[in-house]
């Protein structure tokens, strides 16, 4: 017997930036396809196409596929491997990676396939120039997350933008918030202790616990390298990186004063900036839950290690558990993909993560984690993405400091009330997957609309 689910260890993975959807899966659709094929191709013809297209350059997207079809992961890929981030690549060319050496053809179509907006197309043939595989399809759908042909059309949502995976029972199944909270108050459980049950029926503790630590690790990781990593992002904008100075700035202040009030959030802007900086640099990132909000959770989850008590590895893993439930929730009910419901898929579903981590690890009544987790996704809804010059990074970095503090205020304002509220979180995550569908192709990660186009600035700029 098997159920449908979406795990931690899924939804938290540790790869490359600048992008889950446009760099992370079609990366992981370059490995699928050469593993389906069981041998190395002599050549092969990539089709990028919808989203892919319109932003693929400035994501890296053609850099990232044809890495992957000679054996570079998420995981393996660093800023140091040729073509570096910001080099242009040529349309047709050879490839050489830790596993082959392959000659390609990168095709830019922005027109999009009917079932999803980011999809890539594969041609191979050997080296005797025979066809081995032809046109397939692969789906890059938020988060890292892939799917092929079959996958894509056995997608069965009202909203048509769930992604789910074939896996053993696990002991407390849920896809909605009220089901989890029933969950909660039928067993005497918190959120983490349902999350912690259902990986361990999946992995194991001892592998989901090495995963989550690991988590956390890159996590600051990532921090201190950001803060300390000086120069200008690559792609063409002449972004400055800021988390350097604005360290210098506030160790400075913080050593001749006291307090510890609002200036928290300071520290929380310049997390968030340090990770997304290095997000938009190519750095190591984690996916939480996308890369363009990757900054929101880690800079919340070091809030709490600076400015509450008693914050240990067992709190950070309670965070983490926490916030998978509710990205499990929005995953399966709505998405967590720029290119399908916009920016609020992004920010406003790790916004909404974070707030529920940080109100657990509070000491949060499950109702009041739903709570908080409803108030942060809430007030972000219709939040579109338009990334300018297709890069993420003007106004995805200072968004995800705004969405740090707003996940912050949301945990805070929660664990004030007793958990009731007339807006459920069920609500909120319908309501987004609604204004999702509605909302214009122009403001879902394509560069067309929004301040995009504001600033007169073109897509696909590449580093002189």
């Amino acid at each position: 017997m098997s159920q449908n689910t979406v795990s931690v260890i899924d939804l938290f993975s540790i790869g490359i930036g600048p992008s889950s959807s446009h760099t992370v899966g079609p990366m992981r659709a370059a490995n699928a396809f050469i593993e389906r094929l069981g041998a190395q191709p002599s050549r092969v013809r990539v089709e990028l196409r919808g989203s892919l297209a319109a932003t693929g350059v400035g994501h890296g997207t053609d850099r990232a596929v044809l890495l992957g079809l000679v054996g570079w992961t998420p995981l393996t890929t660093s800023s140091d491997v040729a073509p570096r981030p910001g080099e242009a690549i040529p349309a047709t060319g050879t490839i050489e990676g830790p596993d082959a050496s392959v000659d390609y053809e990168v095709v830019f179509d922005p027109e999009p396939v009917p079932e999803h907006p980011n999809c890539l197309i594969f041609d191979a043939w050997d080296a005797e120039g025979n066809q081995i595989a032809e046109r397939v399809e692969y789906f890059s759908v938020g988060g890292g997350f892939i799917l092929d042909r079959e996958g894509i059309e056995e997608k069965e949502s009202e909203s048509g933008i769930t992604t789910t995976f074939d896996t053993p029972v696990i002991p407390f199944e849920f896809h909605s918030g009220a089901e989890l909270m029933r969950l909660c108050s039928e067993n005497g459980m918190t959120v983490a202790e349902i999350m912690r049950a259902n990986e361990e029926a999946l992995h194991g503790w001892d592998a989901v616990r090495d995963h989550l630590d690991a988590v956390w690790n890159v996590m600051q990781e990532c921090v201190s390298h950001g803060l300390k990593s000086e120069g200008t992002l690559p792609g063409g904008l002449n972004v400055t990186r800021r988390a350097p100075r604005l360290y210098r700035l506030l160790t400075a202040e913080y050593e001749a004063s006291t307090s510890r009030g609002l200036d928290a959030m300071e520290w929380v802007n310049l997390y968030a900036l340090a990770v997304n900086e290095e997000n938009a640099a190519h750095g190591q990132v984690v996916t939480a839950p996308t890369n363009g909000a990757a900054g929101i959770i880690p800079a919340v989850m070091h809030y709490c290690r600076d400015f509450t008590d008693d914050f240990t590895d067992e709190r950070a893993r309670e965070f983490l558990l926490t916030a998978a439930a509710i990205g499990v929730i929005i995953k399966t009910n709505a998405s967590i993909s720029g290119a399908e419901v916009g920016c609020q898929g992004e920010v406003g579903s790790a916004s909404s993560m974070a707030a529920a981590g940080m109100c657990a690890i509070l000491g949060g009544t499950p109702q009041q984690v739903e709570n908080a987790a409803e108030i942060a996704l809430e007030h972000n809804l219709g939040l579109t993405c338009d990334p300018v010059g297709g890069l993420v990074q003007v106004p995805c970095i200072e968004r995800n400091a705004i969405g740090g503090v707003k996940a912050i205020n949301a945990a805070r304002l929660a664990k004030l009330g007793d958990g009731t509220n007339i807006v459920t979180l069920d609500d909120v995550v319908e309501t987004m997957a609604a204004t999702g569908r509605d909302m214009m192709t122009k403001y879902k990660e394509t560069s067309m609309g929004g301040l995009a186009v504001q600033l007169g600035l073109p897509v696909n700029l590449t580093e002189c």
